[in-house]
């Protein structure tokens, strides 16, 4: 049989009890995909959670995605192109989960003449043969032959931005806690302050000239009844008094409003702030790449422009400790550079080793390092084999530790504007977690930074740096 061209059945040549078939494993992405392109989220096809306490205990598949087999049977098997689908009865006999494999079948019953009507057998069949769905399809069948060249159908992958959920509904869980939003002057800035307090995630403190933050709030259309404004001049004060408070303990986290990020991190570093560490501080992008199986730190992208080899190991050591706060017991760290061996001639390699040795030796703890590693054998394992590299990070990295700040603003970029990730930032090392928002930050990215932030608030010791 030609494979390359789809070819009909005439109502002439259609015989009773003719009949075609058409064969598909049904996947999690299949349900997925049907579910983004209908509409369709009930939970009894989407959250393993919910079906485990429904009728069938597990996941199933929507039922028209079953039904939508016949038609293709219809459409490009028997009659085949050119047929008119009139009507369908439908009787869903078994639920389909995913993994099953489903036969759909269509059998000829019945010819009328005088409009070209077609009565078809509809049924498709598990891999247990067992029916799951039946009924009667009503087509016009084609007058005449037709012979035409089959599509290549389009490649279609799911992008899933789901990664942040888990730590979102813990921090949503836990109490609010206070935030002191920096100078947010602007109509961004409030209406970020506004979202984190409605999605129940932390209570904003707003610090800056009131009759400035008032005419931001004007202007983005939101009400500020119930959020304290702290009356001060303008942001040097404004970050100062911030500070203040936070090393008071009064407010739990700092979040940027309108000004600079310089402005507001040089008043956390300041000599006398009470809230420097001995820890440096460094800026960690938490990202939900879609084509990566997993959440993924790159670090650091935002603060230290030419990290040396000591900042480079309190850089690495924040975003572990983050991620020990939010679970994961052993991280796995790559250490970027542009090869994955080392060069004399290459200083990022030279650090890249260092680190290594200093994990093994103690000096970085809590996290399984190695590098130097390229970005393509760090994160992928079919690249990692290629080069035949053996280590327990190469292609399952869960941080990036990337060389310099040009570096890592330029990677975590790609991923957000060419692999449609989305960013999560948090700058770590100081007693207090800070959030550093951007204008043209989602509001799910924004959302996840915040709950970053509470748990990192909630979960570090007293008197510890906030990672």
């Amino acid at each position: 049989m030609d494979q390359t061209v789809i070819k009909n059945r005439t109502f002439d040549e259609l015989a009773i009890g003719e009949s075609a078939s058409l064969v598909r494993i049904v996947g999690r992405d299949d349900i997925n995909l049907f579910a983004a392109v209908s509409g369709d989220e009930n939970p009894a096809h989407l959250d393993a959670v919910f079906a485990a306490t429904d009728l069938f205990g597990h996941i199933v598949a929507h039922g028209m995605w079953t039904a939508a087999l016949v038609s293709a049977v219809l459409g490009t098997r028997l009659p085949g192109p050119g047929t008119i689908y009139l009507g369908q009865d439908l009787r869903f006999r078994k639920p389909v989960a995913p993994g099953d494999t489903i036969t759909a079948t269509v059998s000829v019953q019945e010819k009328r003449p005088e409009k070209r009507i077609v009565l078809l057998d509809t049924r498709c069949t598990n891999q247990r043969g067992e029916e799951v769905l039946t009924g009667t399809a009503t087509v016009i069948a084609p007058a005449h032959a037709i012979e035409w060249p089959r599509m290549k159908l389009p490649e279609v992958s799911l992008r899933r931005h789901d990664r942040y959920e888990s730590f979102v509904q813990d921090a949503r869980a836990l109490p609010m806690i206070q935030a002191a939003i920096v100078h947010p002057c602007s109509p961004e800035s409030i209406l970020a302050a506004v979202e984190i307090r409605d999605e129940g995630l932390l209570e904003p403190l707003l610090i800056g000239p009131e009759a400035r933050i008032r005419a931001a709030a004007e202007a983005a259309q939101v009400s500020l009844d119930g959020i304290t404004i702290e009356s001060v001049e303008h942001s040097h004060a404004a970050a100062a008094r911030a500070v203040e408070l936070a090393a008071s303990g009064r407010v739990t986290v700092l979040m940027k409003g309108s000004l600079h990020s310089d402005e507001l991190l040089a008043a956390v570093v300041a000599s006398g702030s009470g809230l420097r560490t001995e820890r440096r501080i460094s800026h960690v992008y938490a990202m939900s790449v879609p084509a990566y199986p997993k959440p993924l730190i790159v670090t650091d992208a935002a603060i230290n422009i030419q990290p040396t080899l000591e900042q480079k190991r309190d850089i690495c050591q924040n975003a572990i400790d983050l991620l020990h706060l939010l679970g994961m017991a052993q991280p796995l760290v790559a250490v970027l550079a542009a090869v994955e061996t080392v060069n004399p001639q290459m200083p990022s390699t030279l650090d890249a080793a260092a680190l290594t040795v200093m994990a093994a030796r103690g000096q970085i703890t809590g996290a399984r390092v190695d590098g130097p590693l390229a970005f393509d054998n760090a994160i992928s394992p079919d690249a990692a084999r290629t080069k035949g590299i053996v280590s327990p990070v190469a292609g399952q990295a869960d941080i990036l530790l990337v060389p310099d700040l040009e570096a890592g603003n330029m990677l975590a970029k790609q991923l957000i504007y060419f692999a449609g990730a989305d960013a999560a930032g948090l700058v770590l090392g100081a007693r207090v977690p800070i959030i550093l928002t951007s204008r043209s930050d989602s509001l799910k990215t924004r959302i996840a930074s915040a709950a970053l932030a509470k748990l990192v608030a909630a979960r570090r010791g007293p008197g510890k740096a906030s990672t």
